[in-house]
């Protein structure tokens, strides 16, 4: 989702990170960094 111009993510329990680094170019990809640790959906 978008706050104004910063791109946020929501786990399934409702926690929150704002993205800080968008487009990092890797050897086997692209990767976006974020502010916390979300858990991921069992």
């Amino acid at each position: 989702m978008m706050k104004g111009k910063v791109v946020m993510v929501k786990d399934e329990k409702g926690n929150v990170a704002k993205g800080t680094i968008a487009d990092v170019k890797q050897s086997n990809g692209v990767i976006h960094v974020i502010d916390k640790v979300l858990m991921p959906a069992k």
